[in-house]
């Protein structure tokens, strides 16, 4: 039943190589290169597809950049005066690691384009190996870059690398091996990184895909969005802040990526703001607003927030990996208080317990997966009389038990292990939100303090001119 149902997948995958394949022939053809490229690309795909099981328009971005270096690599080919070693062949790797942030992927994208402008330029081994090197050094400098002038050190690491890794394929050195190879790999670095540099934001719009870069202008509170957020709906934006630090360190312990996991909290609840005084966060100085009405109608409410909140995401053109937070960070959860008081009235023609869930998906990537657990946790450690250690442990780990049998964990790829990382983390970062702190005397009247216990005299009246209250 297994591979029944997996054929289509895998006969489109395999169609896809053999269009690649077929595709690069052609190329190819027409600019002359050896056939042997095509073979080459057809087994990178095949890799892809059938042991990394990349998404086909991940494959095709690849194809792209690996286009656009053979093209750029046959305009340096000069047989009358050599050019070849400006070449950024490094900026591939490095783009690759800026848009995808998958470091497997990365090294063989360092390893094919080298082979490939190397190919293209009729250069010997020890010139490939110069391009993979810088290559390499390239992708490993840039992952988790989160400022430009990370670019900057990497290329001047890449020329550093590469002017070394010549010279040691190349001990005797004249003087036109220096103008032909030294002097164009000490520029390639820095060339390789300004191109880098400059197409980053063009296939981040091409590709669909968001770096870094666009995800720290994203979580600016200057934001349009951010600033609605922040006036209409003061209570789920307060929210949001404490569901991103609990999800960033609880990615950041589990090597998922934590930038991606801190802005998708930012804007997962944004469709608050439509209505925000039906959300408890958001209700300060009034009355429930669910008590007024049923709860057929309260689900409505509640359902629409995410509707709601994915239009105006498109609205602000945010970026697709910013979006599927939204309707995942739910997944198809059942709201049990509307659920519980829809059974607590009489329903003649019974209650279907799915109207009740959203709608999904339930999470697809890990990032998502956590945003959800961090939602629920923050949510019902505010329903705790005490906040002890203890108690927030065993609710944490209730919740995400819960979740688990659930089912709202199947669809991503998070391990057993990895879930107890997560409630790990949540139990140490929601303890210290909720640290108890020392209760201060009261000031009478004149310059004398009115004990409030026994047991605070000694250590409140220490210092009793500090009265800004303790050190957290």
């Amino acid at each position: 039943m297994a591979i029944a149902k997996n054929e289509p997948h895998v006969r489109a995958q395999s169609l896809m190589v053999v269009s690649a394949f077929f595709g690069w022939l052609i190329f190819c053809h027409v600019l002359a290169l050896s056939l042997i490229v095509p073979f080459l690309v057809a087994f990178f795909g095949i890799h892809l597809f059938y042991f990394r099981k990349v998404g086909v328009r991940l494959f095709f971005n690849l194809i792209i950049l690996l286009v656009l270096l053979v093209i750029a690599a046959t305009a340096f080919k000069s047989p009358s005066h050599p050019v070849y070693f400006y070449l950024p062949v490094a900026s591939v790797s490095m783009l690759t690691m800026l848009l995808f942030n998958d470091v497997h992927i990365g090294f063989m994208m360092a390893l094919i384009s080298s082979v490939l402008a190397s190919l293209v330029l009729k250069l010997g081994l020890s010139e490939m190996l110069v391009f993979f090197l810088g290559s390499l050094v390239g992708l490993y400098k840039v992952r988790g870059a989160r400022t430009r002038g990370v670019l900057i050190q990497a290329g001047i690491f890449i020329s550093l690398v590469e002017v070394i890794a010549f010279l040691l394929a190349n001990p005797v050195i004249n003087q036109d091996v220096f103008f032909y190879a030294i002097k164009p790999l000490a520029l390639n670095g820095l060339i390789g990184a300004f191109v880098a540099m400059a197409t980053c934001k063009i296939f981040e719009i091409a590709f669909g895909e968001t770096t870094n870069f666009s995800l720290l202008e994203l979580s600016d509170s200057a934001h349009p969005l951010m600033k609605r957020l922040i006036l209409e709906a003061p209570g789920s934006y307060h929210h949001s802040l404490i569901v991103s630090n609990l999800a960033e360190a609880a990615a950041d312990a589990i090597d998922a990526h934590g930038l991606l996991v801190r802005v998708g909290a930012y804007y997962h609840d944004i469709g608050k703001m439509v209505h925000p005084e039906y959300f408890t966060e958001n209700q300060m100085q009034i009355d429930n607003k669910h008590d007024e009405i049923g709860p057929s109608i309260s689900r409505l409410i509640i359902l629409n927030h995410i509707k709601e909140g994915m239009e105006l995401a498109r609205q602000y053109h945010l970026n697709k990996r910013i979006i599927d937070f939204i309707p995942e960070h739910h997944g198809t959860s059942i709201m049990h208080y509307f659920y519980q008081k829809a059974l607590s009235k009489d329903h003649p023609d019974g209650l279907d317990e799915k109207d009740y869930r959203y709608p999904g998906p339930r999470p697809q990537s890990k990032e998502t997966a956590i945003v959800l657990l961090a939602d629920s946790v923050e949510a019902a450690t505010r329903t705790l009389d005490e906040h002890t250690p203890q108690r927030i442990e065993d609710l944490v780990r209730k919740v995400i038990n819960n979740k688990f049998i659930d089912g709202q964990l199947d669809e991503c790829n998070l391990t057993l292990r990895e879930i107890d990382t997560i409630a790990s983390v949540f139990v140490r970062v929601l303890s210290a939100m909720h640290h108890a702190r020392v209760k201060y005397p009261e000031m009478t009247n004149g310059n004398t303090f009115k004990k409030s216990s026994k047991e605070d005299t000694n250590s409140s009246l220490k210092n009793p001119q500090s009265g800004e209250g303790s050190v957290s």
